[in-house]
């Protein structure tokens, strides 16, 4: 090949043979799981292992959820064995196992579960508004004026959100 060769050529092997020490023949399943199972079902499940019987037929699918999702899925193991069989082609799964742990996996951030939640700022007291208004004062370009007042304002209000709204800290 000449010049540059695709990261995936290079890394296809490697990535073929971590997921296979888990189980997984088809890579796609852990990559794409949400295109695969769904997002109600991608949300809340994350695929763990594949485990295969001595016969050689059916294999077992073990999935990480929460505690509280878990009677749900439940319910949807048999539409979720469906899908992932659909991913391969054949009845490659004949059953699923759920493994409950903690809404954050069983690490910091190994397998966080839905979206994460994002946490507004508060508005900024008028003093800061005023003070940050009378800094970016003697700015001629109105653009230019407008950004530095909002730095000023995340900046004073980050200063007097750290001193707990005392004056002189």
């Amino acid at each position: 090949m000449r010049g540059f060769e695709p990261t995936v050529g290079l890394l296809r092997e490697r990535i073929r043979v971590a997921g296979e020490t888990r189980g997984f023949a088809v890579a796609k399943l852990l990559t794409h799981w949400h295109e695969v199972v769904g997002e109600e079902f991608a949300k809340c499940t994350r695929p763990v292992k594949i485990g295969y019987g001595r016969d050689g037929f059916g294999a077992t699918l073990t999935l990480l959820t929460t505690g509280a999702a878990a009677p749900m899925l439940m319910m949807s193991r048999d539409k979720i064995r469906d899908r992932v069989n659909a991913c391969y082609g054949y009845s490659a799964i004949s059953k699923v196992v759920l493994t409950q742990t903690a809404p954050i996996g069983f690490s910091e951030g190994q397998a966080q579960f839905g979206a994460a939640t994002t946490v507004e700022k508060p508005a900024p007291s008028p003093q800061v508004v005023a003070q940050a208004r009378e800094t970016a004062e003697g700015v001629g370009d109105d653009r230019l004026r407008a950004a530095i007042e909002m730095l000023a304002t995340n900046v004073l209000a980050r200063t007097e959100q750290r001193s707990g709204g005392k004056k002189g800290d």
